[in-house]
This record gives C-alpha cells, structure tokens and sequence, in this order.
C-alpha cells in the first residue's frame, strides 16, 4: 500500500508514543556502517523521501528535520518541499550536529531511541555521552521499522562468486595470514569484520547486494587455526563457492546466527573491532570482549599490489575507449538538436562501457548536470527533471564502471557551444588546482588534508571555494568510495603511501548557474629518495582528455600548459592503438597542442 512521507511520520511517532521515545534518530545507514545501501535498509529515505545518499532524519513528537551535507543542500531543499521536515544544513557555522541538537531541544528526563544496529558504537557512545549530560537517556533498541514499512524490500539474496586471484594478486589464505599477523600488535587474538568492503576483499569474493558496489551482505569472523567464519544467508551460496571458501580455510553460518555467536565466544575472548565502524549492537553482544582498535584491512585493502595496478591501467584504457565513443555521441547529437537530454548521457555511457570486455557494472549513478544542474554536487536527474541540452553552456558528467580488474571514476566538464569568457575562467580555476595535486611531491607522512590546501588555492586566492572533500580512495572492482585515505579540509590520521587510487576532482558551483568539476584517478607512487627520506607523488591514470575549450591560457603558467599537454599526448598514444577512423581523428582532435 502506498503511503505519504505525513502517514509514515505519522506511523513512526505512534510507535514512539508505545516505547515511551521522546526523539529518534534514522541515519542512512546498515549494520555494516556502509555509505551505500541496499535497498532493505533505506529506511531514510522511505520516511523522508530524500534519495541522497547521506544525511540522517530526526524526528521528534511533532517536528522531523533532515541533516546532510553541502553535495546535497540543493537536492534535499528540492525533495524535502511539500513536506514537515526541515532541511538542517550540516557543517555551516549555525547548524548544530545532531548530538547538540537533541541536547539542547529534548527535556532533561526523556529518551531519545535509536536502533543499536544502524548506528557505530563509536557515534552511539557519543552520542550517549552528550545526551547523559543533560538528564537525557539513550535507548539503543528502538527498532519500529519493519512494523511500520509494510513493503519493505527483502534481505539481499543475490549469489556471491569468485574474484580470481589472477584480477585480485593474492589468495585468500594469505590475506587471512596476514591479517591475523597483525592482531598481537593491538592485543587482539581475533577480529570482528562487518564492513562488506573489507569482507569482500578478505575473502576474495563478489556479489550485487549493493547498487554500483560489487558486495555480499555478510559478517566475518577472523580467528587463527581455521577459525574463521562467514555469516551469510545460505541462499547465496553455491557448491563452488562453498567449496572455495572451504578451501581457504573458511567455515560458513547463517547471518542471523551473528549476535548468538559473538554472545557465546569465551569470556577471555580478545576480538578486535574497528569501533566506527561496527554496530553498537555487536559491541554490546561481545560483553566486553571487544578490542577497539584500528583495521588492519582497510591500509591492506588500500594499497594495491602490482596485479592490481596493471590491472587498474588495462582498466582505464578501455574505459577511456568507452568515453571516447560516448562523449563523440553526446557532441553528434547536441549539434543535431535531435532532443538528447541529461538522462540520455548515463544510457550513452553504460551502453558503450558495457561493449567493453570484462565490465560488469557502473561505479555509481551517473551524474549528468547540464547548466544550472551541474551546480547540484551530486544531482541525478529523473523523469520530471531531466534537462533537454542545447548548443550552450557547460555539461559536468560525473560517471564510472566496475570492471573485473579496476574500478573507474571520471568527471568531464565540457562546453556545449562557444564558452564564456566566466565559464573558462572558472573552468580553468579549478584545472589550475587539479594540475597542482597532479604534480605534487610530498614527504612520506603527507595525509589529505595538507595535499588538499594545493587544490583549493587558486580558487581561494579569488575568493571562491567547494564545500566537498579533493579526493577518495577508490577501490579495485570494489566500493567507488574507500579509504582510509582522503583528501579533504578535516584532518586524516592516514598518510598516503605508495599504492593508494584517489580522486583528483576541485571543484566550483555557481547556484542557478553552471557546475565545474575536473576528477581523474591518481595512484601514489615513490618519487625519490634524499637524505631528507622518501617522497611521493601522484600518477595520473585515468585517460581521456580535458575540453581545450574551456582554458584560459592567460591565467596559465607555462608548466601548467605543458602539463595539459603531457596528459593529453599520454592519453592519444595510448588510447589510438584501439580506435581507428571517426573515433582516432576525434581524438586527435580533442589532445592538440594547447597553445597561448
């Protein structure tokens, strides 16, 4: 039956007003603390009707508000109209965090409920602790959900398959040997792993759970002598899977038995957990048996081996032939004015890419914004706003694909007719600070946050900025979004070592005016070494070039111009061998020599 955001408000606050809840919180999230959900837990955005895919809804007996942050300011404010709920903008000076918020508004004396399972025993013991201050009780087993969604998607059921170690670069029973060598070192004897990325590289093993992001809904137990054990709905097993996860030393139980099992572990049981990352739930159920420290899978996981990087470049190249086809297509029929519109471009892109050997799905949701559009960080057009394109104006395509040997993420921003003197301007802004990561050498010990004051310069010193992070760790025919790396203005503990895929991607939005964002994936790798230690730096590698068009050269410097020159004969050289006629003299074309 369908239902109204009012009704299942409505439906909500009923069963708050049975549980004695003065507020609850729903965060978009799972028991596996993921950044993107299957679509069992969207329980967000079910009660609100927003679809970005952060932000978290509090609701109180007769108010509801909405957080997320600055990637989605204009989306939620267009999704949320009509309704009750009030957009929080989150990170402005003047909006407080949720954890104030509830502090401050909710009466000294009431409970603010939570389901212990969607929420980190990181942000639940904060959140406690901020709440118990002023008289406020946490209750971390609110869980009204399932009785108040009446068609809630089922549990995942999709098979889970083996990513062959000839794409991967190790087997499974090494990574296991190495993962457990390090647990001494955190006076762990074992380690509890419920991110579904971590899992899924561990183990060797892909699913389709999860939109874009190649996973199985699973929990994994790691312990020495065989020990180990996947919980995972037996539905998604297979005799050859079974066999294989068998073979590496991997026993299987249903992904309900979790709780029952951690319960039961001996009562000197040392299990590590990375504590933003596991549910307050699990924590609770290990009863003091947990060891809250840092995985060691996520560096791991980071840091590609050298068949993973092959793999990665073999990638990008028949991406980048993917892109070219694709972006000659969008050309041919905007001239044409045959109608295209934003929602053609992500049929354009996934029809090219799909031609291409070992693709298996997109990365993400394409984000294609023409004009005004493009200055909504993360927009995804639909049905009722998908824009007609026109011989004008600036087009962002923000797009990738999952291939069985690497994981792509590119933004393009291009000029559909003759730019402005603005929009090259502004383009070139924010290629300057590209270009300046791109070529940065950094000392061993470098994290995000210094690398990205690099790419934020030029815009600053002319008095604009972005509200997103520079850069992600992107995963290898895994989660388009990893880390633990980052590159952003909040501080990173995690320094980059040589191995890491990031994004490159500055941006500038002007509202009600046109988006620019320029993102190539970067690999580090060692630069030198001096008496002053070991340097590092970015290797480009992504492939396909920039729009010519849109440079001002007078703002340019003349190694700022030979970079965009160097990139775009690496990205001739190596995409010509695969195309031939219409396709090579596009190129050409496309990768001239940038001139003043």
């Amino acid at each position: 039956m369908k239902t109204t955001i009012a009704e299942r408000l409505c439906a909500l606050r009923n069963e708050m007003a049975q549980a004695g809840i003065y507020a609850t919180i729903v965060p978009q999230a799972d028991p596996h603390m993921s950044e993107y959900l299957a679509a069992h837990w969207q329980a967000r955005r079910w009660l609100s009707g927003f679809t970005g895919s952060a932000g978290d809804l509090v609701v109180t007996a007769d108010k509801a508000y909405l957080w997320t942050d600055s990637r989605y300011f204009l989306q939620a404010a267009q999704q949320l109209a009509g309704t009750d709920i009030e957009l929080m903008k989150d990170g402005l000076p003047g909006t407080p965090s949720i954890d104030d918020f509830l502090a401050a508004s909710v009466p000294s004396g009431k409970t603010v409920g939570i389901n212990g399972m969607m929420f980190s025993t990181m942000r639940a013991g904060s959140l406690r602790a901020k709440l118990n201050i002023h008289g406020i009780e946490l209750a971390t087993g609110f869980d009204p959900i399932d009785r108040i969604w009446a068609d809630r998607p089922a549990l995942p059921d999709a098979k889970i398959f083996i990513h062959d170690a000839k794409y991967a670069g190790l087997e499974t029973s090494k990574k296991i040997s190495d993962i457990i060598s390090t647990l001494p070192s955190q006076q762990a004897s074992s380690m509890f792993v419920s991110a579904l990325d971590e899992i899924a590289w561990t183990l060797n093993i892909r699913s389709n759970d999860v939109t874009y992001n190649p996973v199985a809904t699973a929990f994994l137990y790691i312990a020495p002598d065989n020990g180990s054990v996947l919980f995972i709905d037996p539905a998604k097993l297979t005799d050859e899977t079974t066999a294989y996860l068998a073979s590496q030393g991997i026993k299987t139980m249903t992904y309900t038995a979790v709780m029952t099992f951690l319960a039961d572990l001996p009562a000197d049981a040392k299990v590590l957990i990375e504590p933003n990352r596991t549910a307050e739930a699990v924590d609770t159920a290990l009863a003091g048996r947990s060891v809250h420290g840092t995985s060691p899978i996520a560096e791991m996981k980071a840091c590609k081996n050298a068949v993973q990087i092959a793999g990665i470049k073999a990638a990008m190249q028949r991406d980048g032939v993917a892109l070219v086809h694709s972006f000659m297509e969008i050309e041919r029929r905007v001239a044409a004015e045959d109608g295209i519109s934003e929602l053609d471009i992500a049929d354009i892109l996934r029809r090219n890419r799909s031609a291409q050997p070992l693709f298996f799905d997109e990365s993400f949701g394409t984000i294609a914004g023409y004009a005004a559009h493009g200055a909504i960080v993360h927009y995804e057009a639909n049905e009722t706003s998908s824009s007609p394109l026109h011989s004008k104006g600036l087009l962002l395509v923000d797009s990738g694909a999952q291939y069985l040997d690497g994981t792509t993420d590119i933004t393009r921003t291009i000029a559909l007719g003759e730019p402005t003197a603005d929009e090259r301007r502004d383009f070139t802004l924010v290629m300057k600070g590209h270009i300046a990561m791109a070529k940065m050498i950094f000392p061993e010990g470098t994290n995000g946050a210094q690398i990205d004051v690099i790419a934020r310069r030029f815009l600053w010193e002319n008095g604009l900025s972005y509200l997103h992070g520079t850069g992600h760790g992107v995963g290898h025919f895994l989660n388009v979004h990893e880390g633990p790396q980052k590159v952003a203005l909040n501080l990173s503990k995690f320094p980059f070592k040589p191995g890491m895929l990031t994004s490159n991607e500055p941006g500038l939005y002007r509202t009600d005016v046109h988006g620019i964002r320029c993102e190539n994936l970067v690999l580090c790798v060692e630069a030198m070494t001096t008496e002053f230690g070991k340097f590092y730096g970015f290797e480009t590698v992504t492939l396909f070039p920039f729009d010519l068009r849109l440079f001002d050269t007078a703002i340019m410097t003349d190694d700022e111009i030979e970079w965009v020159n160097n990139y775009h004969t690496h990205v001739r050289e190596t995409l010509s061998p695969s195309l031939d006629g219409g396709a090579l003299k596009w190129l050409t074309d496309k990768t001239r020599t940038l001139k003043r």
